[in-house]
């Protein structure tokens, strides 16, 4: 079980026992009709799951998710307390107080429990790879930053076939490495081994009959990329293997799907759109009182299989900001006006969008728009950059909730692989998560990164 998993269910214990408590010290009467009750504390669970609360970097550090806790636990009652009112369920101000009072307790003490259970190594998962070379260091680093778990028992099999040993591995005194062509069953058995990864630099010598006895035996064994691809929900652009992910499951479109995802881009964009129009309308005031300059921003962009299209944004950049041509823009521009930084850090700047989305030219879910003028560079440089546009471009995408902001190559190639991953395993549920975890962005700009 991962940590988030388990996590999740210690809140889920934590609000089951503190809810019905709430309710009898505000006074309710809850027995006799529960379902509108339920409503919260759902409500609850959902939020925290969409603000980011069972994220690796709000997990890892608790003291800082705490700080989170309130602010989530409010906006779960008023939602609630919406849905509520909207159907004519009872509904009071001390139930609300009741609530979100509630719903901070039983965040607090899971976390103090969860963190407990932490400094007890409860959450530790053990690995058997195979190879102790520069593709096993850049596992292990990878597992170590953005992995679902904090602590791992590493063992590494290595052959001289393989090739050299990393020096990094072989520096760390926590590293296990059996060089040997031992029996791997036997190894597996006597380390514990929770998985088998399979991570060489040169297979050419390796003895795949060990580790099929391995499959045979119950032990999960995983090649390096797909390993990882599971681990990290992205795909590995550095030691992208092409034959890999040629003949790995995903990339499965059909037209129910499609027309399952349009129906989903033109009722969530209205569901947006008509109760953010206010908004909208006095951004707009705002963005022509700046200068007296035009509101609306139209600028060329890629979507789906190559097409150009012309994206509609509020103006956040002087007028003429480009008269010397396409630049990338900056996280700190100083192009942008001062009307244009608040829009950026509200993403009302985006919302306009909404009208691309409604007339098929994007998808409220999907990779970000390029701009026809960097696509070609990018493609020269990083592999497989054309099979982001196999679907339509987003409002929001894999890549914006878990990558921070960035325009440079390096941050091109990350995000490219968290798209990558979005292309070969896009379906309408993965949309709705994406679209619940985008509200953390906004909310909390900046804490995209895992």
């Amino acid at each position: 079980m991962t940590p988030a998993w388990a996590l999740f269910l210690i809140d889920l214990l934590s609000v089951s026992v503190g809810w019905p408590a709430a309710l009898w010290i505000a006074g309710t009467d809850w027995q006799h009709n529960w379902f509108p009750f339920l409503i919260f504390p759902l409500t609850d669970l959902v939020c925290f799951y969409a603000l980011g609360l069972y994220r690796r970097d709000s997990i890892a550090d608790i003291s800082k998710a705490l700080e989170r806790v309130p602010v989530i636990a409010v906006i779960a009652v008023a939602g609630s307390s919406l849905v509520t009112t909207a159907f004519g369920w009872p509904f009071s101000l001390s139930l609300s107080i009741a609530g979100v009072i509630c719903f901070t307790a039983s965040a607090v003490l899971a976390r103090l429990i969860f963190k407990a259970l932490r400094r007890h190594s409860v959450f530790r998962t053990r690995l058997l790879i195979i190879g102790a070379g520069k593709r096993a260091w850049d596992l292990v680093w990878i597992l170590r930053t953005q992995g679902r778990f904090w602590q791992y028992d590493l063992t590494f099999v290595h052959e001289d076939s393989f090739g050299a040993i990393d020096e990094r591995l072989a520096a760390d005194s926590s590293n296990r490495i059996i060089v040997a062509s031992s029996n791997i069953l036997k190894i597996a058995s006597r380390v514990h081994a929770d998985e088998i990864v399979v991570a060489p630099d040169d297979r050419r010598g390796m003895a795949l009959e060990s580790l099929i006895t391995c499959r045979a035996a119950g032990y999960l064994v995983s090649e390096y990329a797909s390993f990882l691809e599971k681990e990290v929900c992205r795909i590995d652009i550095k030691r992208l293997d092409l034959a890999w992910l040629l003949y790995s499951e995903g990339f499965r479109t059909g037209r129910l799907t499609a027309t399952l995802k349009r129906l989903f881009d033109i009722g969530g964009s209205l569901a947006i759109l008509i109760p953010v129009s206010p908004f909208l309308l006095l951004a707009m005031a705002a963005v022509w009182l700046g200068d007296r300059g035009p509101v609306f921003y139209r600028q060329e962009r890629v979507t789906r299989r190559g097409r150009n299209f012309r994206i509609l944004k509020l103006r956040t950049m002087r007028v003429n900001a480009e008269a010397g041509g396409a630049v990338w823009a900056a996280a700190k521009d100083n192009r942008i006006t001062p009307v244009g930084e608040f829009l950026r850090r509200s993403r009302l700047d985006e919302v306009p969008q909404l009208l691309n989305v409604l007339w098929g030219d994007m998808s409220l879910v999907g990779p970000r728009p390029e701009r026809p003028e960097f696509i070609e560079d990018l493609a020269k440089m990083l592999p497989l950059y054309h099979e982001r546009h196999a679907v339509k471009a987003g409002l929001t995408g894999w890549a914006q909730v878990n990558y921070p902001y960035g325009a440079s190559l390096d941050d091109a190639r990350s995000k490219l692989s968290y798209d990558l991953y979005y292309v070969k395993n896009y379906s309408l549920f993965f949309d709705l998560r994406i679209v619940m975890q985008t509200l953390r962005v906004v909310l909390w700009p900046g804490s995209g990164v895992r």
